[in-house]
């Protein structure tokens, strides 16, 4: 037997040539994830609706918030949802180009919802509203950048799975994962206008 039969008899493999992924296990994983989540949320939220009133002598929610601008950033969060939804659609049709181009509106959405929260931030830190002020603005400031945050790594998220389906197509794992996508960016799109609702309209109009 010559040398080169041996090195190729012996030559191990690390990987497998065929899909063992389990049916389902990913979405129960997310699933499971997406409810861890709304736990965090919900003790962010209940911590809020016990801080939300202590001013320490400071500015109120009607004296910070900008209903108009605050309006304009969920209009942003909502249509990122609606495009996602498209991409999901032209997903099913197995139209690439379509899906990357809804994929790439909903980062812009998502980008420019960002930038208003940040604004936002930015904004009443030089009006000395910054978190260390009360209670309230402490509560208010971890509540909306803890939600900020999910919207900023579901962006980088999207952008790696704009790279992947532009490389590899629309083939299976892609499909799973932009599942999975949906679901985290529908979830944040609810825990917002949770958010809108019960922080800014009732801070303001309660």
């Amino acid at each position: 037997m010559s040398d080169q039969t041996i090195d190729t008899a012996e030559k191990p493999e690390f990987y497998l040539t065929e899909d063992h992924h389990p049916e389902g296990s990913t979405n129960l994983g997310f699933w499971l994830y997406l409810m861890s989540d709304c736990l965090i949320f919900a003790v962010l939220f209940a911590t809020h609706g016990v801080l939300g009133r202590n001013y320490a002598a400071g500015p109120s929610p009607a004296d910070l918030f900008d209903l108009p601008i605050v309006a304009l950033n969920t209009s942003m969060l909502l249509f990122s949802s609606i495009t996602y939804g498209f991409a999901m659609l032209q997903m099913e049709r197995n139209a690439k180009a379509e899906t990357l181009f809804w994929l790439a509106v909903t980062g812009l959405f998502g980008a420019a919802f960002i930038g208003l929260e940040l604004y936002e931030f930015i904004h009443l830190i030089h009006e000395g509203a910054g978190p260390t002020r009360s209670a309230f603005l402490s509560s208010f400031f971890t509540l909306v950048g803890t939600h900020g945050l999910h919207v900023t790594f579901g962006i980088i998220w999207l952008i790696t799975l704009m790279v992947q389906v532009s490389m590899h197509g629309l083939v299976e794992a892609n499909r799973r994962r932009l599942m999975c996508l949906s679901m985290f960016w529908h979830f944040l799109d609810v825990v917002w206008i949770g958010v809108f609702s019960f922080v800014y309209l009732l801070g303001v109009l309660g």
